[in-house]
């Protein structure tokens, strides 16, 4: 392939690598590589090898437990498989920085510039359903895409969050044990990639970046737990916008130190000796030399982009004490029967209103009107099979929707949210829907009526995603315990895992499958 680059950068990049230049220039000529990073939410490695379609399936990406490579005419992005959650599809040097963050199921984690969600759903996989993500992004339209890769997930301790880190710094205090910044930048790194890049950064200088870069890393150090972790990325190979910043960075937080980053599986080191003159002058000899612990993934060393990872750590003060791991938990009975009595984000629980002249009833309807929360409960009891403890979460009602929290997060008040929680359904003529984020976040021995969708069938599969009626005998409905008729809502299946829901009744499932999830 051919990538036109500026000669600006150019120029730079030959001032920087010296003997490197003509191997790394060489990297441009060459294809690039391509990515997908298996959900362990949804499935095992194991597993994969008997479900995998891939030419080769164990061609691993060396630095993140569940990348693989794949070729490009594969297009794993037209698979069922990917309507499933199974995987998600990422650049593979962009998988780097979240597996260096070293999350534990337990943590409280935010990823502070999430869109469209990649890292934010490889953290949740490392969390494996225990513990608290805040995914957020300031930009309103891309947190669409961000809210629904992490549906699609299946991912049900997820608060997605539309706002400015200093905002978020107000009502979140030294609380995460994790933090990812995956910093916005000049994207040189990413030149190969897109070529659209190459015009942006000769839109937005690098020193515009370094100022919002600064800004951003100045409240997530507010943020973090004494003890905790914060990564720092980007996709550029600017100095000023790695080594710099984070020398800077650190002279300015001096309860911050590199946590040092080990140098395998094709990582270079951090170039200590790139830091401009004033700022190594000012941030000390001890600052800059430990800069050679942060890491630089190159095109010409490894297959992938151009990536840049700091991971620094969050000293312990003389009287910080250990934060806890796990939120406190709750029990399925006080799930199906309390509500969060301090709703958040401008969120209070409203019952839908008695006369009848609600969003969620019909007009004239005399019949008594529940809150959302109990017409969840009955919609428990009818179509989900919960066992005691099984969520630890809390539900409560946003208007005619309703979410299921982690237990334990800070008040939203005041907080743009774009997702309060696992959206699990909402309220419709005093019915309770359940959502496509439920379905998707659900095990398929959770539901009470099942569709397995025959995988060699490709149309049966490809007709549900589209959107299509399906007429199904009775007897591939699976029943979980109990004498329940076969009617009403099913969880779609396929090789196991949930890909929506359906409405059956004598022999007909009804799609039901929002546009929005359809496969054109």
């Amino acid at each position: 392939m051919k990538v036109d680059l500026p000669t600006r950068f150019i120029d730079k990049m030959k001032q920087l690598l010296g003997e490197e230049f003509d191997e790394f220039m060489a990297s441009y000529e060459a294809p690039r590589a391509f990515g997908l990073r298996l959900n362990p939410l949804k499935v095992t490695k194991e597993e994969w090898r008997e479900l995998t379609y891939l030419q080769n399936p164990d061609r691993r990406i060396p630095w993140t437990e569940n990348g693989f490579y794949y070729k490009e005419e594969e297009r794993p992005g037209k698979h069922p498989f990917y309507h499933a959650g199974l995987y998600y599809i990422q650049e593979p040097s962009a998988m780097l920085p979240a597996e260096l963050l070293d999350v534990k199921p337990g943590h409280r984690v935010l990823d502070l510039c999430a869109a469209p969600g990649g890292k934010s759903t490889q953290l949740a996989g490392m969390l494996k359903g225990s513990g608290i993500l805040v995914a957020n992004d300031n930009a309103c339209e891309r947190t669409k895409a961000l809210a629904k890769n992490i549906e699609l997930a299946g991912i049900r301790n997820a608060i997605v969050l539309n706002e400015e880190p200093a905002a978020i710094a107000k009502s979140f205090p030294e609380w995460f044990h994790r933090i990812l910044v995956d910093a916005p930048c000049s994207g040189e790194g990413m030149f190969r990639k897109a070529d659209s890049m190459i015009g942006d950064w000769e839109k937005h200088s690098v020193q515009k970046c370094s100022a919002m870069q600064r800004d951003i890393m100045n409240h997530a150090a507010k943020m973090l737990a004494p003890g905790g972790m914060l990564l720092y990325s980007t996709c550029t190979f600017s100095p000023e916008e790695n080594e710099s910043q984070i020398a800077s960075f650190l002279e300015e937080h001096p309860d911050f130190v590199v946590e040092p980053i080990k140098h395998e599986c094709g990582l270079s080191a951090g170039r200590p000796d790139w830091v401009d003159e004033a700022t190594a002058a000012s941030a000390g000899p001890s600052i800059v030399s430990s800069l050679s612990g942060t890491a630089r993934l190159w095109p010409h060393v490894i297959e992938g982009e151009g990536h840049y990872a700091a991971l620094l750590r969050k000293k312990r003060g003389s009287g910080a004490t250990e934060i806890e791991l796990e939120p406190p938990k709750v029990s399925t009975t006080a799930i199906a029967a309390a509500v969060t009595p301090a709703l958040t984000g401008k969120m209070k629980e409203q019952r839908l209103r008695k006369d009848g002249k609600g969003k969620g009833a019909k007009s004239g309807s005399s019949a008594s009107v529940q809150t959302p929360v109990e017409l969840w409960e009955a919609f428990c009891k009818q179509q989900l099979m919960l066992r005691e403890g099984d969520w630890g979460s809390v539900p409560f009602s946003y208007g005619e929707r309703l979410y299921i929290q982690p237990a334990g997060v800070p008040s939203l008040d005041g907080l743009k949210v774009v997702r309060a929680g696992w959206y699990v359904g909402e309220v419709k003529w005093n019915r309770f829907v359940p959502s496509q984020a439920l379905a998707m976040g659900l095990h398929r021995d959770e539901a009470s009526l099942v569709l397995e969708l025959d995988g060699l069938d490709r149309d049966e599969v490809i007709r549900y995603l589209r959107g299509e009626t399906l007429f199904v005998a009775e007897d591939r409905i699976i029943k979980g315990a109990g004498d329940k008729k076969i009617k009403g809502f099913v969880l779609v299946c396929l090789a196991g895992r949930p890909i929506g829901w359906g409405k059956y009744e004598n022999g007909v499932l009804k799609n039901e499958l929002s546009p929005g999830w359809r496969r054109a």
